[in-house]
């Protein structure tokens, strides 16, 4: 009898461990399964979520062809950004994006989010050298981006959705931090062009971007093809 209740305990522990539900627990939205090439093993609604790239990846962020590449001027100018806008660059990386913000959102707030601290490092001290006071970097973590609640207009998502460990989490801290108008921007390398020359777990497709942000209370408003290489999704929180 203790024998088989050691086994038993053991399959249990084992079920929690792999997100299965037991004894009522809500099921989890995650499946796991061996992890291919780039991916981390872990699934959600029919996508593998890719392995992250760490700041030692800043010098390809911060690339001098990055902006002829990404057409990041006109993604830029296509944000709904005023000079009071509250804003998130979430992923923020090296800042590419945060800063040129920055020169738009002169009397709001950039909030710049990561959760590796040498990059809230170099985020803090590049703030400081360029005299930007209105970026404020923000250690955020795997669940949420600990940002203050319905304060933001903007949330930005540069090629960093697809990398999110606990996208359906991250989302719904995500809605909760943005005002009833605010919008969520995806900014994303398009999966269904097979010519766009990044790993395929890096990429997303329309159809699969819609499916996961609709089932945590977000709505398309826009899919604007405008840029290069990349979708440019910008949704609002479901009324």
């Amino acid at each position: 009898m203790v024998q088989f209740l050691r086994v038993t305990v053991f399959f249990v522990l084992q079920l929690v461990a792999c997100g299965i539900p037991v004894f009522g627990q809500d099921a989890s939205p995650y499946s796991y399964t061996s992890a291919s090439r780039d991916g981390t093993g872990k699934w959600y609604m029919g996508r593998e979520i890719s392995q992250i790239m760490g700041f030692h990846g800043m010098a390809w962020l911060e690339r001098p062809e990055r902006s002829e590449e990404e057409n990041t001027d006109l993604a830029i100018k296509n944000l709904p950004l005023t000079a009071n806008s509250v804003v998130a660059d979430i992923g923020a990386g090296s800042g590419f994006y945060t800063f040129r913000i920055a020169k738009k959102v002169t009397e709001g707030t950039v909030y710049a989010v990561e959760i590796q601290q040498e990059a809230i490092d170099f985020l803090q001290k590049k703030a400081d050298n360029l005299g930007m006071k209105q970026v404020v970097p923000v250690v955020g973590s795997d669940k949420s981006p600990n940002l203050p609640e319905g304060a933001l207009d903007l949330i930005l998502m540069v090629d960093v959705y697809h990398e999110l460990a606990f996208p359906q989490e991250m989302l719904q801290n995500m809605r909760k931090a943005l005002k009833p108008t605010g919008k969520l921007v995806l900014i994303e390398y398009r999966g269904e062009d097979p010519a766009v020359a990044i790993k395929p777990l890096h990429k997303m497709t329309v159809r699969q971007v819609k499916k996961e942000l609709g089932a945590n209370g977000f709505t398309l408003e826009k899919n604007g093809q405008f840029l290069n290489i990349q979708h440019f999704l910008v949704f609002e929180k479901e009324r």
